[in-house]
């Protein structure tokens, strides 16, 4: 923690003396946390202000400022981009799937820092195809299974349709995607094949999917 870092927000009453470091503590303006674990655990108990609309808090570990607006925190800055998470992976998938299935190793988890928050998601790849069918990409928020899929369910983003095969491509899509939650989310991309088998990532080639949290 910094030096301004403080793990409770007292409420003081009328006649009593503030110490030295009370008097610090509120000079420094908004309450300064660790982390949000910290900024929870430092309202409603014995001798702390009750949490209510309008409170500030500082968060060093994200280092945003975030405001409570009487149900949840959220960003003061609007549109700031508050953390980047990024996986790359270079290991070869291949699939005969005509339903959408996750691309092994090619997903990336972030905890967003307030449920008002959007995240936007890219994600890069290089898709084959050795014959004239189509190879098909699109990303979940969640996995191909059970998730949320952020392009179209059947369409996805695209697809590589070849004429002359083989023939290498990359896929590339890009989402900003609202989920409302505090919670580690995880996004995922996923490929499939309308017929015969399709390649990612072939001869180690590089992937990557990132995403970043916005501010509201």
């Amino acid at each position: 923690m910094g030096a301004n870092a403080q793990t409770s927000v007292p409420a003081f009453t009328a006649g009593q003396v503030l110490t030295a470091a009370q008097m610090t503590q509120v000079n420094t303006g908004i309450p300064v946390f660790a982390s949000s674990t910290e900024r929870d655990a430092a309202f409603g108990g014995t001798g702390e202000k009750t949490l209510a609309e309008g409170q500030m808090a500082y968060l060093e570990d994200t280092n945003a400022t975030q405001y409570y607006d009487g149900s949840s925190w959220a960003a003061v800055a609007g549109g700031k981009i508050l953390q980047v998470v990024q996986t790359v992976a270079a290991t070869q998938f291949s699939t005969t799937s005509t339903s959408f299935v996750d691309i092994t190793g090619l997903s990336v988890t972030i905890t967003p820092t307030s449920a008002t928050s959007k995240v936007l998601v890219h994600a890069s790849v290089m898709g084959e195809k050795s014959d004239t069918n189509l190879l098909w990409f699109n990303m979940y928020r969640g996995g191909a299974s059970s998730g949320t899929s952020l392009g179209d369910a059947t369409q996805g983003f695209g697809f590589l349709r070849i004429n002359d095969p083989p023939i290498r491509a990359f896929l590339t899509a890009q989402y900003l995607d609202s989920p409302a939650t505090t919670s580690a989310t995880t996004y995922t991309a996923a490929g499939k094949v309308n017929a015969g088998t399709g390649v990612y990532m072939k001869d180690s080639s590089t992937a990557t999917i990132t995403v970043m949290e916005v501010s509201a």
